[in-house]
C-alpha cells in the first residue's frame, strides 16, 4: 500500500501532524509512506523512522528565482518534483493542510483515495473524493488525528517522534560545549513569533532573564532563528544569558529543548517543538487560543492576561494589551514554582 501525507508547513503544523504519522504507521505497518513538505520544516520529517520517502516542495524558492528571471533551474526542479509526485501509484493521499497549494499536490499525485476535510477554505474540497468534518474546537493535534481514526486507527495517546539520531545529539552536545554549557542546568527562552501581536517586549524578556539569574542562579539560553534580535534583548539585561540565535538547526533546537529544565516561549513553532521534545513549557498567549494551538500534552503552563477581547486571532493590533499586561514577575513566579518541583 502506498500512502502520501500532504502537510507542507509551518513548523508547528508539521509537528502537530507527527502523531497522525505514528498512528498511520501502526495502522499500516507495511505501507510505503511518503510526506510532501516545504523546505522550512523538512528537517522535521527527513530521515524520520516512520517514513519511507520525503518529497520537498521548494515553492517559495522557485517563486523567488522566477521573479529574478532565473528560469532554467526552477523549471528543472519543478519537473523533478512533479516526477517524484507520480513515482508511486498512491492508494491513499491525505491532505492535512486543506489549502489550495496542498490540494493541487493532492490532485497531481494521482492518488485513488483523496482524503481531506469537508471545508470550503480555498475550495480545497473540490480536489477530494473522500471527506471528513473538521472540528475547529479541537486542538490541532486531535483534529489531525481524526484522519487515522476515520481510517480505523485505535489511538490512546499522541506519539511525537522526532528524527533525532546519535549524530544529531552529538552535534547538540558540541554546541553546548562551545558555549560553555556542558552538562549545566539551564532554562531556554524563545522570544520569537511569526505574528507581531504574539510578541512580548524585549525589556520584559531581559528582566525575566535577570530575575532567573539573580534568584535561581540557573543559566538562561535564548534561542531563535536569528542572532541580532536576541542581541537587543541581551543588551538590556544585567545578567549575561547565552545567545544561540541563528546557531541551531531544528534538530539542534529539539535536542536543546529536550535538555532544558523548562522552555519559556511565545506562541510559535519552537513552542510546539519544545513540547514535542518533552520539555515543560511555559507559554505566553495573547491573540490566539491555547485550547486549539497551545503546547500539547501535560506539564505545560499557559500564561494569559485574560482580556475579554482575547483570543481575537488578529495579526495587527494598536495596543497589543493582551501581551503587554503579562509581567516578568508573573512569569518568574511560575518558573520559580516549577523549579522547586
Amino acid at each position: 500500500m502506498n500512502i502520501m501525507i500532504v502537510k507542507l508547513s509551518a513548523i508547528g503544523d508539521v509537528i502537530h501532524t507527527l502523531p497522525s504519522l505514528a498512528a498511520l504507521r501502526k495502522l499500516y505497518p507495511d505501507a510505503h509512506i511518503t510526506w510532501v513538505v516545504e523546505e522550512a520544516a523538512a528537517e522535521l520529517v527527513t530521515n524520520h523512522p516512520y517514513l519511507n520517502e520525503v518529497i520537498i516542495s521548494r515553492r517559495k524558492s522557485w517563486a523567488k528565482d522566477l521573479q529574478k528571471g532565473q528560469i532554467r533551474r526552477p523549471l528543472r526542479e519543478i519537473r523533478s518534483f512533479l516526477k517524484k509526485l507520480r513515482k508511486h501509484p498512491y492508494d491513499l493521499v491525505i491532505d492535512f493542510h486543506g489549502l489550495l497549494k496542498s490540494s493541487i499536490i493532492v490532485l497531481l499525485s494521482g492518488g485513488k483515495r483523496k482524503l481531506g476535510y469537508d471545508s470550503l477554505q480555498e475550495l480545497s474540497y473540490l480536489f477530494l473524493n473522500e471527506k471528513i468534518p473538521e472540528d475547529m474546537n479541537k486542538h490541532a493535534v486531535d483534529r489531525y488525528l481524526d484522519f487515522p481514526r476515520y481510517l480505523g486507527a485505535n489511538i490512546n495517546d499522541a506519539e511525537f517522534t522526532l528524527p533525532l539520531t546519535n549524530e544529531s545529539e552529538t552535534e547538540g552536545q558540541l554546541l553546548f560545549n562551545q558555549y560553555g554549557l556542558g552538562n549545566k542546568k539551564f532554562i531556554a527562552i524563545n522570544p520569537v513569533a511569526y505574528w507581531e501581536t504574539k510578541l512580548w517586549d524585549d525589556d520584559k524578556f531581559a528582566q525575566l532573564a535577570d530575575l532567573i539569574a539573580a534568584n535561581l542562579h540557573i543559566n538562561v539560553v535564548f534561542t531563535g532563528s536569528e542572532k541580532e534580535p536576541i542581541e537587543k534583548i541581551i543588551a538590556l539585561a544585567k545578567s549575561r544569558p547565552v545567545n544561540l540565535g541563528g546557531n541551531t538547526s531544528l534538530l539542534d533546537l529539539a535536542y536543546l529543548y529536550k535538555r532544558a529544565m523548562m522552555v519559556i516561549t511565545t506562541d510559535s513553532g519552537p513552542m510546539h517543538l519544545a513540547a514535542a521534545a518533552g520539555a515543560p513549557v511555559i507559554a505566553l498567549f495573547g491573540p490566539t487560543d491555547p485550547a486549539r494551538t497551545g503546547p500539547y500534552g501535560t506539564g505545560h503552563t499557559i500564561i494569559r492576561a485574560g482580556l475579554p477581547c482575547s483570543p481575537c486571532f488578529l495579526k495587527k493590533c494598536s495596543t497589543k494589551k493582551c501581551m503587554q499586561d503579562i509581567s516578568p514577575e508573573q512569569v518568574f513566579a511560575v518558573i520559580a514554582e516549577k523549579s522547586r518541583v
